[in-house]
């Protein structure tokens, strides 16, 4: 019997697009969208390099995906990221720092600054919600990859749009109720707040792995029906009890809709998976334990209709570590092939 014939492969070309993808956006049955957006972050800074830079470090992946049996990558095109963002952002975290440095306790000149920031971000959000809205209409799966936890509010509201049922996996150290952080009405530390306010989704809030948070976020989060969370303390015990994980991840899907938009804050994790995320916190989830549950998401009959992932930040001190960018490549990856799995039923 002849050997079939050897093909030699290659490392991929240093300009081929995210996952090593040449898709067009047209042809392509997700988009991804960088929005480089972090002026309101209050500790450590760089998530909005991520979006530039997640492309080269996402080549190292391999592409097969065991839950769909196949490749993945050219069903995935990442948009241009847009200049007037780009500039967006360096203009707001300029003005930015010294109202951070007073905690939000201004007036002045700084209050002007605030507003300036402010309106950036809310046209930020306002471009983002029509750009979401024009490539569902196209029928694609939108991803927002940030930034920020701000960043995928307009891609959020543009899905409520269209599954006004919808429900939010919200995976966090942190519960992101507070209304206007320090002044900032876009906050990293407000993306659920507003989420619920500006959106007023019907459908639940599932969030997990939270364990830093206020007094009055976990009263706000108690009082709301919509809000379900599994504390990071309380799983962990479970744990500890004997509980599965399995078990634990059934009753999170549970709580969520036939439609999930997945908001995935890597800081929800460990901080030795993603160590230089903005706001680090010790305990979350295991990487293993993440995927586990998005897969448990995916072959519950749920349908994830989309997702964004934020708080990357690359080592800030060491331009050639990738570790956090690798992470969070195979997470995005991992995204977009449950998201087509279940749109594939």
């Amino acid at each position: 019997m002849k050997s079939p014939e050897f093909v030699p492969e290659y490392a991929p070309d240093k300009d081929t697009g995210l996952f090593t993808s040449e898709t067009s956006p047209d042809q392509a049955d997700i988009i991804v969208i960088g929005v480089p957006w972090e002026p309101t972050v209050s500790y450590g800074r760089g998530t909005s390099n991520t979006p530039s830079r997640i492309v080269a470090a996402s080549h190292q992946l391999d592409f097969f995906e065991p839950f769909l049996q196949r490749d993945l990558s050219k069903e995935v095109a990442m948009l241009p990221l847009n200049q007037s963002w780009l500039d967006a952002n360096d203009r707001a975290t300029h003005l930015a720092e010294p109202i951070i440095e007073a905690g939000g306790r201004i007036s002045g000149e700084l209050a002007d600054n605030l507003a300036e920031i402010n309106r950036l971000g809310r046209q930020i959000n306002e471009e983002l919600l029509a750009l979401t809205r024009h490539w569902l209409k196209q029928g694609k799966i939108v991803a927002v990859l940030g930034g920020d936890h701000s960043s995928p509010l307009g891609c959020m509201k543009a899905y409520h749009e269209r599954f006004p049922k919808l429900g939010v996996l919200h995976i966090d150290a942190h519960h992101d109720l507070r209304q206007a952080y320090e002044g900032f009405t876009y906050s990293h530390a407000s993306i659920m707040y507003n989420w619920l306010t500006e959106a007023d989704p019907a459908g639940p809030l599932v969030a997990v792995g939270i364990r830093d948070y206020a007094k009055f976020e976990r009263e706000q989060a108690t009082r709301d029906a919509r809000i379900t969370t599994f504390y990071d303390r309380d799983m962990k015990a479970d744990l500890f009890r004997g509980e599965s994980w399995s078990g634990i991840c059934a009753r999170i899907v549970e709580k969520l809709p036939e439609d999930v938009y997945v908001s995935f804050d890597i800081d929800g994790l460990d901080p030795r998976s993603c160590p230089h995320t903005g706001t680090p916190v010790p305990g979350g989830l295991a990487y293993d334990q993440a995927i586990f549950l998005l897969e448990a998401v995916a072959s519950s009959g749920k349908n994830i209709v989309g997702f964004d992932l934020c708080e990357v930040s690359p080592n800030p001190q060491d331009p050639e570590d990738e570790w956090d960018l690798n992470v969070a490549s195979r997470i995005l990856h991992k995204l977009c092939a449950l998201t087509i799995a279940t749109r594939q039923g």
